[in-house]
């Protein structure tokens, strides 16, 4: 079709075979069509507005993805498995390896580390700062900055890595550009089948027994807040970028708390590479 002809039950046509059964296949889909219907405007082959547009639009005849019953969580590491995750990945070389490593201790979604700049990380302040809009960081143009605050053991990490002539990634591919999502995916996968080739269980979500995948990293950070500390819930949602309380609230407490984030993912650092630690 051309792309001035696109109408929004065009769209509904494509999503809503896979809306329920493949739902987090169907919201890439739609994020990708609304991207592409906009540059589309933008250029001047199309008039009106976007038939891909959730807000206002799509959500009003498709259901809330989180809702879906055929939706899903991604496959997290079991908490007990994470050291014995952690030692495997120390004996892989590469960036991808490198990158998983910082994933792992941040907590974060893995566009945000793959796009990471070397002005977004004060290694002095120990800080890195992601701007509104950042590509594949998933913080909304109209948002705030992110910070996240970096631990020794984090810093350690990219003070260590070797930089690219003319980049200013921190994490970067053989071919000069930035990891692709499916790097990062394939370094769980390889750790996962080596651990099950030396007779050992591999690394599987506990629920649904399926391989561990870079972004259940962050699900195994929350468990872990809620299951073996005493630190406060809404911190941890701060340190993985989701709203906390209601609009009203939001508005009023704009802090982020970053320092008291510090000691939290000092200790989920210490968690991951095995180290006792005591939150108290």
């Amino acid at each position: 079709m051309a792309v001035k002809d696109i109408r929004l039950q065009d769209v509904l046509r494509v999503l809503t075979p896979i809306w329920d059964d493949k739902t987090g296949t169907a919201v890439k889909v739609r994020e990708r069509l609304e991207k592409v219907l906009a540059y589309a405007t933008v250029q001047g082959h199309r008039t009106g507005d976007n038939p891909a547009r959730w807000k206002g639009n799509l959500d009003m005849v498709l259901a809330m993805p989180g809702k879906v019953s055929g939706a899903k969580n991604y496959a997290a590491l079991q908490l007990d498995d994470m050291a014995r995750w952690w030692h495997a990945l120390q004996g892989r070389e590469g960036m991808g390896a490198k990158a998983s490593a910082f994933q792992a201790m941040t907590a974060t979604r893995s566009g945000a580390i793959r796009f990471a700049t070397w002005e977004e990380i004060n290694l002095e302040t120990r800080l890195w700062t992601i701007q509104p809009g950042r590509q594949s960081s998933k913080i909304h143009a109209s948002d705030t900055a992110k910070r996240i605050p970096l631990t020794n053991s984090m810093v350690a990490l990219p003070d260590n890595l070797p930089r690219l002539k003319g980049s200013n990634l921190v994490f970067w591919s053989p071919r000069g550009g930035a990891l692709s999502d499916a790097a990062m995916g394939k370094i769980m996968r390889v750790i996962h089948e080596a651990n099950l080739a030396s007779g050992a269980k591999g690394f599987v979500d506990a629920k649904t027994a399926e391989q561990a995948v870079p972004h259940g990293l962050r699900s195994a950070f929350r468990t872990w807040v809620a299951d073996r500390t005493s630190f406060d819930g809404d911190l941890a949602e701060v340190a993985l970028f989701h709203k906390v309380g209601n609009k009203v609230a939001q508005a009023y407490n704009r802090a982020d708390q970053v320092e008291k984030r510090r000691h939290m993912m000092a200790a989920w650092g210490e968690f991951v590479q095995g180290i006792e630690h005591n939150d108290n």
